[in-house]
């Protein structure tokens, strides 16, 4: 079964250290994805998902500014990121998606834990199915290694990146017809 992603209900965040001692988080708000589940068969479905790299917003332009420049996501280049997945587990609600995330031509592998929640119907028809998961990559092992040392020791930026997506899909009727 086909599902379509609901894009004024999906959050894909990412957060990571600042100078060793504060988290900056921030989030891509322009987010595609192509679902399958067979909901008798989990491990059957698959998402492909797509990221516009300049939609990136950590809510400081100087920030942003950089984070989209050749030393990190260089969207002039690779204008996208994307998520293929490879595995689906799930046992009840919980959720487990092993793929392949491509950034800046680096595909590496990720896997991401969390919850399914649904489906339900929707007010205005049509079923809907709700995903909440995190999971954590290492930008360097990406190409994704600018950094500054710090006098008193450590770095200005974290390897480790927290990643986080909410998400509401919705059944493609046309496709189960």
């Amino acid at each position: 079964m086909s599902w379509s992603l609901d894009k004024q209900h999906v959050e894909l965040g990412f957060s990571a250290k600042h100078m060793m001692v504060a988290t900056v988080k921030g989030r891509f708000t322009d987010v595609d994805a192509e679902v399958h589940l067979d909901e008798q068969h989990p491990e059957a479905s698959f998402v492909r998902a797509t990221v516009a790299t300049a939609s990136l917003t950590t809510g400081s332009t100087d920030r942003d500014t950089h984070l989209k420049s050749p030393d990190f996501f260089d969207v002039g280049q690779y204008p996208a990121l994307t998520f293929v997945s490879r595995e689906v587990r799930r046992k009840g609600d919980d959720l487990e998606l092993v793929g392949d995330l491509t950034i800046k031509d680096v595909t590496r592998p990720v896997t991401l834990k969390g919850e399914y929640t649904g489906p339900i119907q929707g007010p205005w028809g049509g079923r809907h199915l709700g995903f909440s998961l995190t999971g954590e990559l290492d930008r360097e092992d990406f190409g994704l290694t600018w950094n500054v040392a710090l006098e008193a020791g450590g770095v200005l930026v974290g390897r480790k990146v927290k990643l986080s997506i909410d998400a509401e899909v919705k059944e493609d009727v046309a496709a189960a017809a």
